[in-house]
C-alpha cells in the first residue's frame, strides 16, 4: 500500500502563502494520480486539485483557482500544493491522497486509494 507523508502547512495571515509537500513511499509514484482535499470544522471533505501522473492535467476546485497551484516531482515521488492570496475561508486541515488506477473523477474522494495524515493550515484575517 502507497504511504503518503505531508509536511508544510502552518499559520498565515490573510493574503499570504504557504506550501504543502506529500511524499509517496512504495509503488511506482510516477503512475499515480493524485489529489488535495480540504476538510474544515464541521464540514465535509472537499476536492482542491488534482494532476495526472505526467503533470499534464490539472485540476482545481472553483474556490481556489488562480490561488493555488499543484505540481509534482515524479524523481522526488512528492506532489506539491502552492498556496497563494490565502484567505481565512481557506482554513482547513488539507490532506494528500493517490489514485493508483487511471484519471477520472479526480474531484471524487471516494475515487482514491490511500490518504496522507492530514495537516492544518489556519488563516488568521
Amino acid at each position: 500500500q502507497v504511504q503518503l507523508v505531508q509536511s508544510g502547512g502552518g499559520l498565515v495571515q490573510a493574503g499570504g502563502s504557504l506550501r504543502l509537500s506529500c511524499a509517496a513511499s512504495r509503488g511506482t509514484f510516477s503512475t499515480y494520480s493524485m489529489g488535495w482535499f480540504r476538510q474544515a470544522p464541521g464540514k465535509e471533505r472537499e476536492f482542491v486539485s488534482a494532476i495526472t501522473w505526467s503533470g499534464s492535467m490539472k485540476y482545481y476546485a472553483d474556490s481556489v483557482k488562480g490561488r493555488f497551484s499543484i505540481s509534482r516531482d515524479n524523481a522526488k515521488n512528492t506532489v506539491y500544493l502552492q498556496m497563494s492570496s490565502l484567505k481565512v475561508e481557506d482554513t482547513a486541515i488539507y490532506y494528500c491522497a493517490v489514485k493508483l488506477l487511471g484519471y477520472e473523477g479526480l474531484a471524487d474522494l471516494r475515487r482514491y486509494d490511500s490518504w496522507g495524515q492530514g495537516t492544518q493550515v489556519t488563516v488568521s484575517s
